[in-house]
């Protein structure tokens, strides 16, 4: 897929968030994180990752229930992974019943992250 059309699909999905997204981009953006800046739909590849970190080289997905155990997924972390980004995932569930735990596990991530550079 093309650069050009993979920002039209970002912008596409911007516009369209889930509930989840809507919730845990509420406490990434704006640097609110430990000061690490975040966007939202970053094409990555031949992909649009839900949510980056380009500093720490972090990508967030979000999943709901028809990505359990999927084959594509896998597919999909190790592409974005050979782009140099360590891809974390997070069910739709998590994110909406423990905010908190799954900020948590982000900012671990972030840390070693950190710490690695």
């Amino acid at each position: 897929m093309t650069a050009k059309r993979l920002t039209g699909v970002a912008r596409k999905l911007r516009g369209d968030m889930t509930d989840a997204e809507r919730r845990l981009w509420s406490h990434l953006r704006a640097s609110q994180l430990d000061g690490f800046k975040f966007t939202r739909q970053l094409p990555i590849g031949d992909f649009v990752v839900d949510f980056a970190c380009r500093s720490a080289r972090i990508a967030i997905e979000l999943d709901g229930g028809q990505h359990a155990n999927s084959a594509t997924d896998n597919n999909r972390t190790a592409i974005i992974e050979a782009h140099g980004y360590r891809v974390i995932r997070f069910w739709n569930n998590d994110v909406l019943q423990n905010t908190d735990g799954v900020l948590t596990a982000i900012q671990e991530e972030l840390n070693l992250a950190h710490n690695r550079t």
